[in-house]
């Protein structure tokens, strides 16, 4: 069993899967999903501001992929991904566009449009593109905000 503030037990990786019908919503209905996700892992409610802003980060990040495979793929997404291993998760939004995703030179400040990738590309530990079943897969990684709320025997706050 999982407790609240750790991971799954070691070999116990979760994946959780939306598939899409259409671009109506999709947005919205990605962070509603991958919100009850994150939940449901413990990723909420919030320990403390760390864990609160990591959480908010991936939900707008969430956000950005989506909009992205809504803006420039036929059809829009098809899947999203939530993957975490207790360690990371890695969100993952599928289209049938093979083009990859591409960081566009830094727009005018204010100007809308073209931001979605910069974001992606400030907030996860990592993210790419990998060729997937006719079209692409996009990828992101946040290391998990919850392994500095479990205390480890002889490890006082504030020290690892």
């Amino acid at each position: 069993m999982d407790l609240p503030g750790q991971g799954p037990s070691p070999g116990r990786e979760r994946t959780r899967r939306m598939a899409f019908t259409g671009v109506d919503g999709a947005v919205r209905r990605s962070r509603e999903f991958s919100r009850d996700v994150l939940r449901s892992w413990h990723w909420l409610p919030a320990a403390d501001d760390e864990q609160s802003a990591v959480t908010e980060d991936v939900l707008l990040m969430v956000s950005e992929l989506v909009t992205n495979a809504c803006l420039h793929a036929p059809g829009g997404p098809r899947e999203l991904r939530l993957h975490w291993d207790g360690a990371r998760l890695r969100v993952e939004v599928t289209d049938a566009s093979p083009v990859p995703p591409r960081l566009r030179p830094a727009a005018e400040p204010g100007r809308p449009g073209g931001h979605g990738l910069r974001v992606v590309d400030r907030l996860a530990g990592a993210w790419g593109c990998v060729p997937e079943e006719g079209g692409k897969q996009v990828w992101l990684e946040v290391p998990s905000p919850l392994d500095h709320h479990v205390r480890r025997p002889g490890v006082h706050p504030g020290k690892r």
